[in-house]
């Protein structure tokens, strides 16, 4: 069973993900935009980052931080031929909050055809332990004479 967890909050920023390319030129102000999924599946919570035309080995960085799950990549792109260059680049950037229960020490990240996926273990919850009844200890005033 999947769950959805939840996100870096950016009112107003996230309409704009929803909206496909022809809209980009409204975007200057919000920068590079990755687009992004998580979920949690068997344990395991997961993002998926659509990183295409990046070397994950030198120009992606996966770090984590008090509960932060950072992911940032460093595009640069030319391509030249005998009549024009073309270049893409810029730097993206987001920020996921963990669930409460992710095991910061296993997390787990591969690259694959433009995608980057990073998973991490959560942590077995805790067992409830059962009520226990704390006797009142009742004692007397002790009267004065």
């Amino acid at each position: 069973m999947s769950t959805l967890t939840r996100r870096e909050s950016r009112p107003f920023l996230d309409l704009f993900d929803w909206m496909d390319t022809p809209l980009t030129v409204f975007r200057p102000f919000s920068g590079q935009v990755m687009r992004m999924e998580d979920y949690v599946k068997d344990g395991h919570y997961t993002v998926r980052a659509e990183l295409p035309g990046v070397d994950p080995e030198k120009e992606v960085e996966v770090s984590v931080n008090d509960g932060i799950l950072t992911i940032k990549a460093d595009r640069h792109e030319e391509k030249l031929d005998k009549t024009h260059s073309e270049f893409r680049y810029g730097v993206f950037t987001r920020r996921i909050v963990l669930p409460t229960m992710a095991d910061e020490s296993h997390i787990h990240a591969s690259y694959d055809k433009g995608i980057l996926e990073v998973i991490v273990d959560l942590k077995e919850a805790e067992a409830k332990k059962a009520e226990r009844h704390i006797p009142i200890t009742v004692t007397k005033p002790v009267k004065a004479s």
